[in-house]
């Protein structure tokens, strides 16, 4: 048997095909026959403050009409640089109505890290939360910034019903503090971009084959840059997943939306998937198990995709408030590891299914995933997706196949694969082999009925809290620290599974370690999540004869192999 054969399809659970339709319908269009469908139906819920489909419809047409007004063309890029919030996924529909291209960024970032992707993606036009607008706002005239929309997500919150949550006033009020910045100075505030009046039906729209978003990645070589989505790569990806959870009921699913949409995989599972199955998007600008706990009462979920440290706090703060979980049919996890104790958790205490997939941001991001059934399996990430074919091929020669139960790099093409990094063509050549085929860079064994088991990576990224950590970035901040002549950070394995960031580091002659000194320096040039958590100081490095740190080395010494 070969992989050509396909032996998987026999896993894969009633109801759930061996391929998709070819995809015909731009992200636009999806979301427009969403709108028609289930129009009467809520589309999002923040906070108990609820939007129709309908309402949807006419806000993305109003929004995209404003964004017109401005300039934005097709191919134009538009930055968004935005928490989860209503506005959010108006704005993204928006941007992608003009046959624009939607750049996800990471709200949280240093002004250094977005400095370095907007120059890179070139846009012109950014639509930002309130209080990342000093930030953009401060990048030098000769990038080509125009107009910054400035976005304050309370607007979109129910605060005369004290958040619909029943908090009390003074709770209300500090969440409102801790999401608005106010408005600055030279902003284009979002109520007057959508103040306009709607677009015109027959204004040009985008094409199957345009590109709909760029989305940073540090890939499988540790540089950010940005991979290139087109509408077919997200609209099939969304295709395969709904295809893959036989049973769902369209308009009748409440999706949660905890994970970052600037993610890909927050991306695919809320902005395109929940809505092209119209359901009820309700929407958290960051996880915290309390409100996602009290945002059961009014709308209990009945899909929540997740990583696994959030179904890891989330159950256990359900025991402790004895609050029902019970209802939540499905949970597709991803990004790390899961453990199996979290999988028996979760399951005892909600009735439904929890189970692993994998993927990465340049398959935008879902390659394959466990059976939502019986025959799934605990320990692997599943099994290829519809419409998906996978290889395994010696890592140091792709040309050279290996065969079902030996390690190898695993190779995946579908038509949810990219088509190439933005201005990169030499590394998107590196990942894009003839024949569509994307290198994933991760090592791994196949079972002989199709079950994939991820054994390592040849890439070096440290995967923190479903995030991927490019180590070089991290050793770049720390060697501008005036105390430390040399460092390499490195992932670690974390209780809960996933990565933490550690760090070694050499220190000047004369200089003492101060971890807390030296983490606060870090903070000042990485966002949080980057950080390492541990700092261990050394003599030195371990080196190969060229002069490169060997960061394998480096992790076996902290693991004291």
């Amino acid at each position: 048997m070969t992989f050509k054969d396909q032996p998987w399809l026999a896993s894969y659970a009633p109801g759930v095909p061996g391929t998709i339709d070819e995809t015909t319908e731009t992200l636009t269009e999806m979301i427009e026959a969403s709108v028609e469908t289930f129009a009467s139906n809520i589309a999002l819920d923040f906070f108990g403050a609820t939007t129709t489909f309908e309402q949807l419809g006419e806000q993305i047409s109003r929004a995209a009409n404003g964004l017109r007004k401005l300039g934005v063309s097709p191919g134009d890029r538009v930055a968004l640089v935005l928490p989860n919030c209503p506005q959010h996924v108006v704005a993204f529909y928006a941007v992608l109505r003009l046959g624009a291209i939607v750049v996800e960024h990471n709200p949280l970032y240093t002004d250094r890290e977005l400095r370095h992707q907007f120059e890179d993606h070139g846009a012109k036009v950014a639509i930002v939360w309130d209080k990342a607008y000093d930030a953009v706002r401060a990048f030098p005239r000769d990038m080509g910034i125009t107009d910054v929309v400035t976005i304050d997500l309370t607007r979109a919150m129910p605060f005369s019903k004290r958040l619909a949550l029943k908090l009390p006033i003074r709770k209300a009020r500090d969440a409102r503090a801790s999401l608005t910045a106010g408005p600055g100075k030279g902003a284009i505030s979002w109520d007057s971009l959508v103040g306009t009046r709607k677009l015109h039906a027959s204004h040009q729209r985008p094409l199957l084959g345009d590109t709909a978003v760029l989305q940073y990645t540090s890939g499988t070589t540790g540089t950010p840059k940005g991979a290139i989505l087109s509408h077919y790569n997200l609209r099939a990806n969304a295709a395969q997943g709904s295809a893959w959870v036989a049973g769902l009921r369209p308009g009748e699913e409440t999706v949660y939306g905890v994970l970052p949409m600037f993610h890909a995989y927050g991306l695919t599972l809320c902005l395109t998937f929940a809505m092209s199955i119209g359901a009820r998007l309700v929407l958290f600008p960051k996880f915290d198990e309390k409100l996602v706990l009290d945002a059961t009462k009014h709308a209990p979920p009945t899909f929540l995709p997740a990583v696994p440290p959030i179904y890891d706090r989330l159950v256990t703060a359900a025991a402790k408030k004895n609050v029902s979980l019970a209802g939540i049919r499905f949970a597709i996890s991803g990004a790390m590891n899961l453990p199996v104790s979290i999988v028996e958790r979760w399951e005892s205490a909600t009735g439904g299914l929890l189970v692993e997939g994998y993927g990465m941001t340049e398959a935008s991001p879902i390659v394959a995933g466990n059976p939502i059934g019986p025959s799934r399996r605990p320990g692997t990430v599943g099994v290829p997706f519809p419409s998906t074919d996978i290889r395994v091929v010696d890592p140091e020669d792709p040309t050279v196949e290996r065969g079902f139960e030996e390690e190898g790099e695993l190779l995946v093409r579908g038509p949810q694969v990219f088509s190439g990094y933005w201005d990169r063509p030499s590394e998107t050549a590196q990942v894009l082999l003839p024949g569509g085929w994307l290198r994933t860079g991760d090592i791994v064994r196949v079972s002989a009925d199709g079950f994939i088991t991820v054994v390592d990576r040849m890439k070096e990224l440290i995967i923190t809290g479903g995030f991927n950590v490019s180590p070089s970035e991290v050793e770049e901040a720390l060697l501008s620290h005036p105390d430390i002549v040399d460092a390499a950070a490195v992932g670690l394995p974390s209780a809960n599974g996933g990565e933490d960031v550690v760090a070694v580091v050499v220190l000047a002659t004369g200089a003492e370690l101060d971890v807390a000194a030296v983490r606060e320096y870090c903070r000042t040039r990485l966002s949080a999540y980057k950080v390492p958590r541990r700092i261990v100081e050394v003599d030195d490095l371990p080196r190969s004869l060229l002069g490169k740190v060997l960061r394998r080395e480096v992790r076996g010494r902290l693991q004291g192999k």
